[in-house]
């Protein structure tokens, strides 16, 4: 999912009140494997149970409980069988061919065809998901039969699997697709069906076990009840009074807390935090157009000075936006730029610029005050006067990226390496609202999307590594997503989402 969203929500979170909290079933996870309910938390509600408007990230329990996806992504980071049991591209992998599985049953009796993973996919790139744009490159979708789904692509698509295993894979009923209640009333084939007589839309979802699933082995729970838990407060007091089994964390200011309840910490970096340089045409700010300019202002941050101040010292130094899990990743660009003041004010010199200049970005409530201010602070001490406007959190991403200023302060999450360069680097990313072209980068993201499996990796490397150099944008550290489980429960978390697979929470035995 382009899940800046849901990142962007939780800049929020501080202004959002809190609508309300079932507490936990009674007969919650027990620790002796036989199941009982699981009880989550989680900070954001879906805005609706279609999966044609679904959304992933930090709304992925509310979909992959009651719907399968086409194919699985695991913990350890490989996409694995699930409704589609085999895959095959062609020669210039424009056409994939997907095998389903033959003994699926959906919660309203009826059964997963072809024509059914037609109608969905189709139905998702036409709808009111943000991101239905990733199946904006389907040029066509056929089943020539029941067990059959060939998809053509009008051009190579390297993370098109990766989608599959996320909402855009996600399969519902072709009975329920033309529903009235849809949005409310999901029908799948998925491990769990919602109870909607329990279920308090916004609040509290209830889900109860699907007898007829196809895969017994991963239904480790008799029902899941998911809780909305908006505020980091109340995801606390729930931790302390034993509602919930496992919960997102909001940020890590109380792990030492959490863990003192006798909770474990489930950690993954999957967000980095930095700055946004992205007027690098120089429309806005003619010295982001100079390279040197960019390369200053990276410089300038003491970035384990900003960790330990707005990360709570729990991640990693970066001045790279690609993850550790990425292909693209280089353990040495994690540390490609130093703290260096006296450097930052030699390269500014350099680029004509010996008295400094002042630069625009917005801030708000919704970043609080120590990052900001630690921000203007380090940039003030090589001569860079940032100039903040005032911001509202619903305005901030869509001033962003009308675009309004020329950099920012940002949390984004760190996706796969195709995926990301669609994110943020390429001429039509989102993240890259001023629509900024570089020749090389163009290349290499040409050789990327056509090359084979070996060419992509390598060239995934060479691709950051410019963009390091080149000073795109001013990383400051990977964050460390917090999810606390209590004494009775285990996760695995995923690499390439925010919230754990439905499938791996576990009672412990």
């Amino acid at each position: 999912m382009i899940r800046w969203k849901a990142t962007a929500a939780t800049f929020a979170i501080a202004a959002l009140a809190l609508t309300g909290c079932a507490g936990a079933a009674e007969d919650g996870g027990t620790g002796d494997g036989s199941g009982g309910t699981l009880t989550l938390g989680a900070m954001l509600a879906p805005t609706t149970l279609d999966p044609a408007g679904a959304e992933w990230g930090n709304r992925a329990p509310f979909y992959q409980s009651v719907f399968d996806t086409l194919l699985l992504a695991t913990p350890e980071g490989t996409i694995e069988p699930w409704l589609a049991t085999e895959w095959s591209y062609n020669e210039d992998n424009t056409v994939l061919t997907l095998t389903l599985r033959d003994d699926v049953t959906f919660t309203d009796g009826s059964t997963l065809t072809g024509d059914v993973v037609v109608q969905n996919l189709q139905r998702f790139k036409d709808g009111t998901s943000p991101d239905a744009g990733y199946l904006a490159g389907v040029a066509s979708l056929d089943a020539p039969d029941d067990q059959t789904v060939i998809i053509t692509l009008a051009a190579p698509d390297p993370a098109f699997l990766n989608y599959l295993t996320r909402d855009p894979g996600l399969i519902a009923s072709a009975e329920s697709l033309d529903s009235a209640d849809i949005a409310t009333n999901p029908v799948g084939s998925g491990p769990y069906a919602l109870d909607t007589a329990a279920t308090v839309t916004g609040t509290s979802y209830v889900y109860t076990k699907n007898e007829d699933y196809w895969n017994p082995d991963v239904q480790h729970y008799d029902g899941v009840t998911i809780n909305v838990l908006s505020e980091p407060t109340a995801a606390l007091n729930a931790i302390k009074a034993g509602e919930v089994n496992g919960v997102t964390l909001v940020t890590n200011d109380n792990l030492a807390e959490v863990e003192r309840a006798g909770w474990t910490i489930n950690a993954h970096e999957l967000d980095f935090q930095g700055l946004l340089l992205l007027d690098r045409a120089g429309i806005q700010a003619p010295e982001l157009a100079d390279v040197r300019v960019r390369q200053a202002i990276n410089y300038a941050f003491d970035r384990e000075g900003l960790l330990k101040a707005i990360g709570a010292d729990k991640g990693t130094v970066t001045t790279q936006v690609f993850s550790a899990s990425s292909e693209a990743y280089d353990p040495e660009l994690d540390e490609y730029y130093t703290y260096d003041p006296k450097k930052a004010k030699k390269l500014l010199a350099e680029a004509g610029y010996p008295d400094g200049f002042t630069l625009s970005m917005p801030t708000g409530s919704a970043l609080g005050t120590t990052a900001p201010t630690l921000i203007q602070q380090q940039l003030a001490d090589v001569g860079i006067t940032v100039n903040y406007t005032e911001v509202a959190a619903n305005n901030f991403i869509a001033d962003l990226l009308a675009p309004k200023f020329p950099a920012s302060f940002m949390v984004l999450e760190q996706n796969p390496d195709w995926q990301l360069i669609n994110f943020m680097l390429a001429p039509s990313a989102v993240f890259n609202p001023f629509k900024y072209e570089d020749p090389k980068v163009n290349e290499y993201m040409r050789e990327i999307q056509f090359g084979d499996e070996a060419t992509q990796a390598s060239v995934a490397k060479e691709l950051n590594a410019y963009i390091v150099e080149q000073a795109w944008f001013a990383p400051f550290f990977r964050v460390q997503g917090s999810f606390a489980t209590d004494a009775n429960t285990t996760v695995e978390t995923l690499p390439t989402n925010a919230y754990p697979a439905i499938y791996d929470f576990q009672p412990k035995q």
